[in-house]
Formats: structure tokens, C-alpha cells, sequence
């Protein structure tokens, strides 16, 4: 009797300390060193105190290979990390409290990497690089390679001295999270496979915001939709090379669509060399040169549904000289341009919508573009464009079209157009005027140009 007595009440004993004790999401400890291990492992079961140096310990990256071997996620409770060259292998799953769970870059190479894994995930963390020096061979403070599946969800990085989160070869999702504050772009994703990046926030970084690469021309397949970027700069300079909010370059398919892109040095949404892009539905404001641009060696193009409010240039459709081709330009609206720009460029700044060869240009209304509406053609590099159904208003010439010497055919007709001190619609050769007004007379001179039911209001 005596006995059961006391087991008893140690039993009540255990219950209440269990009451009392700091709820954990750890599982106990003798499972996690043994092999029934079933919950995510918490950082406290390993009596890792948030705050101190783990990367003379070694205990994070421990609990990081342990937890990964065991497929297993690993909670990280608030608190400061500080911590470098952590290698993330297979099945990494690091979760944590946003806002409060900070890994802390304490330098000497680079934050976390990873190479040649199937699956890795990190979510609810805060990925800190303090603007702390990073190794020549790190080109981010985040570094992954050849991962099949990226998965990095509600987390925030900041403080890069180069990018912020460096991919190559990597597909998965970058979502939900906020990147800020990186010397060079905010996201570099180079090679991907199958890469989703959305609704994230960008912002605050010197050179970039999302850039989708490739080595060479190919699909990419990447979808950038539904982020908010603002104020990208250029610190490095260039005509085009940085100061983009996203940049596409050799990735073939890529869709942007839904994104607000705001105060970018150069362009909203650049494609350089980017085959069957699709640009739609974004808001492009307060941009310091072209607020679209695809340009050089592409072929497919649709930049439908575009709202664009300031910029140098609206919308370019460019560089047929390089094969610059095909593209469908549509409903889009563009307002309140302006004649200054980065640098010093031929045809000038101010112009709504531009295209060379093999475009459609339908539907859009421009507005306030203080050189011209629109552009068909530079010299002899126009070839079957379209111009129709557009409305251009307060701006000195509605719609500028090549007359040079071996310019080919365009159509203007069903356009309507307003406050056009200089003219409807009038003949260049390169940046000189040649004509009169072709909406009023003298087209004839020009039968590869169809012009036709144009109304000036």
C-alpha cells in the first residue's frame, strides 16, 4: 500500500511539473539521439543558447545534418544565431518564428549554401548579413546550386554585400518573403528549372531587383508574378546593364505578370535576349528610362495590360538589327513621360511606344509623352508593323514612322489622336523629319505605308 502511495504521487508530481514547464515544440530529448525520432527537432533540445557563436561550436550545423539525415525539420526558437558557412545538405528543413528567429552573418565567406540536393526549405526565418564582407567565390549571402526544389517561404534576408540569394541551376518558390537592402540585386537566379518567384517584397538594392539568367539563349519557364520591387538603383552604371526591377536575359518563356514595380534607376521589366516572354498586367511607375523594354535577340514577345505611369520611355520593342522581332503590344496604358534619361540616346527620351519589325501595336492609350507617341521604325529597320485602334494625346508628333531608305511597310489607321501641336502623324528619316503631316497628304510618295481612318480630335 505504502508503495503505491508513492508512485502515485510521484505520478501528480510529474503532471504538475509538466504544467509548469516552457512548452516546447521539441520532441523529448532521449528520442531525438535515438532513432524513434517523429517531431521537428528544436534548437533548445540541443542546449543551443540563441545568441551565441555556433560557428566555433559547430552545434547548428550539427543539428542541421542530423535533422536532415533524419528527414526532419528543424525549429529554430527567437533569437540571434550568429553564424557563417553553414552547408545545407538534402532534406534541410529549417523553420522558425517570423521576425524573431535570426540567423546572423558573422563573416569569414558566406552565410548558407548548398549543392546538388533534391529538397531544401526554410521558412519564418530572418537571414541577416549585416553588410559584413563576403568571400570572393560567394557571389550571395545565400548560395544554392543544382537544388531541384527551393522552397523558401515567409523569410526574410537583408544586408548583402553582393546578391542576397544567389540560385544556379535551382526550381522551386521564393514566396512570401521579404528581400532588402542587397549591394547588387535582391534575387540572381541563373539556369533555372521550373522557378516560381511570388509575392514577395523587393527592395532597397543597388544594382537589381529579380534577375532571370541564363549562360546561353533557351527556355527558362521561369513565373515572376505578383511582387511588389521598389527602389532598385545602379551603382554600377551602364546603359541598361543594372537598375532593373526585374531582368530577363537569354531566359526563354518566362511570364511576368501582376507585379508593382516602382522607382527603379532604369526599367520596370527588362528583356534582353528573351524568346516568348510574356509582360503582363504589372504596374510600372516612376521609372528612370524604359519602363518595358524587350530588346536584342529575341523572337516573341506579348506586353498586354501594362499600366505605366512616368518613366523616360513607355514601352520598346527594339533592336532589329539583332533579330529583335515579333511581338504583340496591347492595352496598355502610358502616361506622364519624360524627355530626361540616364544618358545621352539618338533617338531621345519622351517617346510612348516604339517597334521595329514584325509588331502589333493595338488598343493602348498614350498620354502626356513629350517627343513623340509613337514610334514605327529607326532608319531602315522597320518592317511590317501595325498600328491601330490606339488613342495618343498631348504629345508634339502623334506617331513618328521611318521613311529612310530601305524601311519597309507599316499600317496606321482607326488611331485617334489629340493635342498634337507638330502633327498626326509624320515621316523620319533616323531622328530628321522628311515629311509633312501623312494623315493630311503626301503618303503616295510612300506606298509601302498603308495610312488610313486616323481622326485627330
Amino acid at each position: 500500500m505504502m508503495q503505491r502511495r508513492a508512485f502515485i504521487a510521484y505520478i501528480a508530481a510529474s503532471a504538475a511539473a509538466g504544467l509548469l514547464a516552457p512548452r516546447s515544440f521539441a520532441a523529448p530529448l532521449a528520442k531525438i539521439a535515438g532513432a524513434e525520432m517523429r517531431g521537428p527537432i528544436d534548437a533548445i533540445a540541443y542546449k543551443t543558447t540563441p545568441g551565441t557563436n555556433d560557428v566555433r561550436s559547430g552545434k547548428l550545423q550539427a543539428m542541421i545534418d542530423s535533422a536532415a539525415r533524419d528527414n526532419t525539420p528543424l525549429f529554430l526558437p527567437p533569437g540571434n544565431y550568429n553564424v557563417s558557412n553553414l552547408t545545407l545538405p538534402d532534406n534541410t528543413r529549417i523553420t522558425g518564428v517570423p521576425g524573431a528567429s535570426r540567423l546572423v552573418y558573422s563573416g569569414d565567406g558566406h552565410l548558407m549554401s548548398a549543392d546538388k540536393a533534391r529538397r531544401i526549405e526554410l521558412s519564418g526565418l530572418v537571414l541577416d548579413g549585416g553588410n559584413r564582407w563576403l568571400a570572393d567565390y560567394a557571389g550571395g549571402l545565400l548560395q544554392f546550386t543544382g537544388v531541384d526544389e527551393m522552397l523558401i517561404d515567409n523569410c526574410e534576408i537583408a544586408g548583402s554585400r553582393k546578391h542576397a540569394l544567389q540560385l544556379e541551376r535551382c526550381g522551386g518558390r521564393i514566396e512570401r518573403s521579404r528581400i532588402s537592402g542587397a549591394a547588387d540585386s535582391g534575387l540572381y537566379s541563373v539556369q533555372s528549372v521550373g522557378l516560381t518567384v511570388t509575392g514577395n517584397t523587393v527592395e532597397d538594392c543597388g544594382n537589381g531587383g529579380i534577375l532571370i539568367h541564363r549562360w546561353d539563349k533557351g527556355e527558362d519557364g521561369s513565373i515572376v508574378t505578383g511582387n511588389r520591387i521598389a527602389r532598385i538603383g545602379a551603382k554600377d552604371g551602364g546603359t541598361g546593364q543594372n537598375g532593373n526591377g526585374i531582368n530577363i536575359f537569354r531566359a526563354g518563356a518566362v511570364l511576368v505578370s501582376g507585379n508593382r514595380i516602382t522607382d527603379c534607376a532604369f526599367t520596370a521589366i527588362r528583356a534582353n535576349s528573351a524568346s516568348n516572354v510574356q509582360i503582363t498586367d504589372n504596374q510600372c511607375l516612376r521609372s528612370g528610362e524604359t519602363a518595358i523594354f524587350c530588346e536584342f535577340e529575341f523572337e516573341g514577345a506579348i506586353v498586354s495590360d501594362n499600366l505605366i505611369d512616368g518613366a523616360a520611355n513607355g514601352i520598346s520593342i527594339a533592336n532589329f538589327d539583332k533579330g529583335g522581332r515579333l511581338a504583340s503590344v496591347t492595352g496598355n496604358i502610358v502616361r506622364n513621360l519624360s524627355l530626361t534619361g540616364p544618358y545621352p540616346q539618338e533617338s531621345g527620351f519622351g517617346i510612348g511606344i516604339s517597334a521595329e519589325a514584325d509588331t502589333l501595336i493595338a488598343d493602348n492609350i498614350i498620354e502626356n509623352a513629350p517627343f513623340w507617341g509613337l514610334k514605327l521604325g529607326w532608319g531602315p529597320y522597320l518592317r511590317n508593323l501595325v498600328a491601330t485602334g490606339n488613342i495618343i494625346r498631348q504629345t508634339p508628333i502623334g506617331c513618328a514612322v521611318s521613311v529612310a531608305d530601305g524601311a519597309g511597310s507599316a499600317v496606321i489607321s482607326d488611331n485617334l489622336f489629340q493635342q498634337v501641336e507638330k502633327g498626326v502623324i509624320i515621316g523620319f528619316r533616323w531622328d530628321k523629319p522628311a515629311t509633312g503631316d501623312l494623315a493630311v497628304k503626301g503618303q503616295e510618295e510612300f506606298p509601302q505605308l498603308t495610312i488610313e481612318k486616323n481622326r485627330r480630335a
